[in-house]
């Protein structure tokens, strides 16, 4: 509860309030609200603004957001904010949803970036006892969007924290290839799973990958899914339905789903040659017309 003389608000970055339970910035006004900081009026112009009423505010960097009975809900820090395929993702908020299963005693999550430099989640736990991966995954998943469903989940003994007490992100583990995947490793059986098996390395960006290991699990989504397929296409020369890859995610799985599917020859689409105006479409003559029309532009 704030002090009587202390207002509290939740603005977005354009420093207009949020409704209750929308995240934005947690701001501070009243009567006790400092001058700025001490010989630092570059960071003082950055942290203390004028609220359209015309009070003061200091901007904590926080990020909060109001609960329908009153009460603050704090999500961590601004500046843990990451982009993944695109998505603005609030950390905290992923946070937030694990420590509220009841085997989890702490979560941190963080950003991590793989060989092709293609940004992750990655949850580090503490559990009251065995966690499962799967099962946090499920978790996760049913209350969050699948682009903030961790990729891997580490299972700790305890955080990591610096001198001051704060998470040491920075001492973090890189996770293993399996992070509490509880599957052990099994090697590809046929000729099929082992070429299917490279494919996998190249597009998870990983150096071994096992008949039983799960697509998803070892970092896999949407996209990269896209990418798997089209590269069984022109590997293999099957024209593998993306949804197969959903329904059979475990290699062994999927190569028993590439065998049953008939060969198609892979055709590139050839590069054309090099000219000042290309032919549109009808869909892109359209768009261009509509784009011409006043007040369309935006």
């Amino acid at each position: 509860k704030p002090l009587s003389n202390t207002r509290l608000y939740v603005m977005d970055d354009r420093l207009r309030e949020q409704p209750i339970g929308v995240a934005g910035e947690l701001c501070i006004a009243g009567a006790g609200l400092a001058r700025g900081y001490l010989n630092r009026p570059e960071l003082t112009e950055e942290k203390f603004v004028q609220h359209p009423n015309g009070e003061r505010l200091y901007r904590t960097g926080d990020l909060a957001r109001w609960l329908p009975d009153g009460n603050l809900d704090y999500l961590g820090r601004i500046d843990e904010q990451v982009k993944i395929r695109g998505y603005r993702i609030e950390l905290g908020e992923i946070e937030a949803v694990l420590q509220r299963h009841e085997q989890v005693k702490e979560a941190v999550v963080i950003a991590r970036q793989d060989k092709g430099a293609d940004s992750y989640l990655c949850a580090y736990v503490v559990g009251h006892g065995k966690l499962e991966a799967a099962e946090l995954r499920r978790y996760v998943g049913s209350q969050l969007p699948s682009y903030m469903v961790p990729a891997f989940f580490v299972e700790l003994a305890e955080v990591p924290l610096t001198p001051n007490g704060k998470v040491d992100r920075r001492g973090l583990p890189e996770p293993e290839r399996s992070a509490m995947g509880g599957e052990s490793y099994v090697a590809p059986r046929t000729e099929l799973e082992a070429k299917l098996a490279e494919i996998w390395q190249s597009v998870l960006g990983l150096d071994r990958i096992g008949a039983r290991d799960h697509f998803f699990e070892l970092g896999g989504h949407s996209l990269k899914a896209t990418m798997l397929a089209a590269r069984v296409y022109k590997e293999l020369n099957v024209n593998l339905p993306l949804r197969s890859i959903f329904e059979a995610p475990r290699l062994e799985e999927l190569a028993e789903r590439i065998a049953e599917q008939e060969e198609s020859k892979y055709a590139s689409i050839e590069r054309t040659e090099e000219r000042s105006y290309y032919p549109v479409s009808s869909a892109q003559r359209r768009m261009y017309i509509l784009n011409q029309l006043e007040g369309a532009q935006t």
